[in-house]
């Protein structure tokens, strides 16, 4: 499976122009298979742009991105093999939906393959299983008849059914309600602990990241401020304020609990909490 180095990056959007403006500065990353990436950081801190890097979207101003030791935008023709091995899925990216039923919008990659009609079905049917779609049920279906929660994980199916080695998500919960927001993030969560498919997840939610990711990178005016798994980052709550993030609400209340007296294990998920505190009311009824 894919290994992604990123290497003093560099991006400058309109160079030599008027109103040219430097995104990023001198990123140095690394994503390994099996790692479950949560990316943060206020509006404008060049989380997108990033992400827009690592599959080619746009070619670094200097620097190099790497997959598996292969500068693939240095070498001419190979993007589209670079776009096999990262899946990119923008915000909103229901917005790109365009053929005449699901089945034919999620086969459109795959065709674009060269694939026998045979695997391209197959990974249509596993896409969509993978999103929790049901294909007997909205295969042949016009993918605007649907809602939009569906909407956006048949746009997610398009990407999976290309087989990715490393999948990127820009916001992919934005606009979304609580309950589609929730069935999104449980299918991320389960194609992760089914596959080897690495995951980026940019997300201005802290309880997205704190509960999926295995660890956290934070940008911040352009650059990597830090690097680390979610409970080492989450103690950086002043440092995170500085940036203009906070912590998952739910640690902000446990804090709170804990400054009045009760002794309570950090926590930064809801699960974790709820652990917590039943933890402390058996000791204290034992």
């Amino acid at each position: 499976m894919s290994r992604i180095e990123v290497k003093e990056l560099n991006y400058i959007y309109s160079p030599g122009m008027p109103f040219q403006k430097q995104a990023l500065f001198d990123v140095n990353l690394t994503i390994e298979s099996g790692e479950f990436v949560g990316l943060i950081g206020h509006t404008g801190s060049g989380k997108s742009t990033l992400v827009q890097n690592l599959n080619g979207l746009v070619v670094p101003t200097s620097g190099e991105i790497l997959v598996d030791g292969i500068n693939y935008q240095r070498e001419k023709g190979k993007l589209s093999q670079l776009r096999q091995k990262v899946g990119l899925v923008f915000q909103y990216p229901e917005y790109q939906l365009f053929e005449e039923t699901v089945n034919l919008d999620v086969a459109f990659g795959p065709k674009n393959l060269g694939l026998s009609k045979e695997e391209v079905d197959q990974r249509v049917a596993r896409a969509l299983k993978q999103v929790g779609l049901n294909q007997e049920e909205v295969g042949e279906k016009s993918p605007f008849e649907l809602s939009g929660g569906q909407k956006r994980r048949v746009a997610i199916a398009g990407i999976l059914a290309m087989e990715p080695e490393v999948l990127v998500l820009d916001e992919p919960t934005a606009g979304l309600d609580p309950h589609g927001s929730k069935e999104i993030l449980d299918e991320l969560r389960e194609i992760f602990k089914s596959t080897d498919t690495a995951i980026v997840l940019v997300s201005h939610s802290m309880e997205e990241v704190a509960r999926l990711a295995t660890r956290i990178v934070v940008m911040s005016e352009g650059r990597v401020q830090m690097d680390g798994p979610p409970r080492e980052v989450f103690q950086e709550e002043k440092r995170l304020r500085s940036m203009g993030l906070d912590v998952p609400q739910v640690k902000s209340a446990i804090n709170d609990l804990r400054e009045r007296g009760l002794e309570l294990d950090d926590a930064i998920t809801v699960e974790e909490a709820a652990e917590s505190i039943l933890a402390l009311w058996e000791a204290k009824n034992v």
